[in-house]
């Protein structure tokens, strides 16, 4: 009796094997299918709000040591020429730059916190040294 139950056994546990990945396939979304449940970006304009989470970072760009500040966000599309910065849903974390030593003690002082900057202008990254998908260069802190 023994000796038929062991190679059903084994055809029962290779058929369970061979069967979880195919339902597991037939569960994944097709390819337009995937691109319609990506939520579309709003659009950022220059003078409109970017808020989210501030956050200091270290790094050595361009010969200078100095804190960069950055921005993690919800998608945006930044306005034209620039895009979605060559993604599916738009940038979702900025690159803050201080343009004097005012802006950075100000955005000393908001480290780790929600903040809401109001956008002046903005690109996507493009050099090495730009450690976020896009970058504010002018912007002014709001309260």
């Amino acid at each position: 009796m023994t000796r038929f139950r062991l190679p059903f056994l084994t055809i029962a546990a290779l058929a369970v094997t061979l069967a979880a990945p195919a339902a597991s396939a037939n569960d994944a979304p097709q390819g337009g299918q995937a691109q319609a449940a990506l939520p579309k970006p709003t659009a950022l304009r220059i003078g409109d709000l970017l808020s989210g989470e501030l956050n200091a970072l270290k790094t050595r760009a361009r010969g200078k040591a100095g804190p960069v500040y950055q921005l993690v966000s919800d998608p945006r599309r930044l306005p034209a020429p620039s895009g979605l910065c060559n993604l599916e849903n738009g940038p979702e974390t900025f690159q803050i730059v201080p343009a004097d030593e005012a802006q950075a003690s100000q955005l000393k002082s908001h480290r780790g916190k929600q903040v809401a900057l109001k956008v002046g202008s903005v690109a996507c990254a493009s050099e090495p040294g730009q450690i976020s998908e896009a970058v504010v260069t002018k912007w002014s802190l709001v309260k």
